[in-house]
């Protein structure tokens, strides 16, 4: 499928704390972002979803690839794109993408994010040469 890779993907985003969050989080240390790796049905979705395909289309590809895993395919993949819409991840668009969104690999979108750790075992080539 064009666009998509098979791999793993990993959602990196910050957490938004209050004053108290915040401070209990300084003081435990704790991270200061959310991280979310996807099934391989969400990965294939969540690159499908880049701008460039319809609904039709991406649950076309999702039956071809998945077959009986994600029957009924429009009910699961509508269920999925309404989590990543609730979660504020993603957005739905009535017109595809023409560049003016940055859809790439690693492009953290906020500004927020620190570089993100070896320990997360993401493939750096992909996106550090943007």
């Amino acid at each position: 499928m064009d666009g998509v890779t098979g791999k793993e993907i990993v959602i990196r985003h910050p957490k938004n704390l209050g004053k108290l969050e915040s401070l209990l989080s300084r003081i435990f240390r704790a991270p200061k972002e959310l991280i979310r790796p996807l099934d391989d049905m969400n990965s294939v979705l969540w690159e499908l979803m880049d701008g460039r395909n319809d609904f039709r289309t991406i649950c076309s590809m999702m039956d071809s690839t998945f077959h009986e895993r994600i029957a009924p395919v429009e009910d699961r993949v509508r269920a999925s794109i309404v989590q990543y819409c609730t979660l504020g991840l993603a957005i739905i668009r009535q017109s595809t993408l023409s560049g003016e969104w940055d859809v790439s690999a690693g492009f953290d979108p906020t500004g927020l994010l620190e570089p993100p750790g070896e320990k997360l075992g993401l493939d750096h080539e992909e996106w550090s040469e943007e």
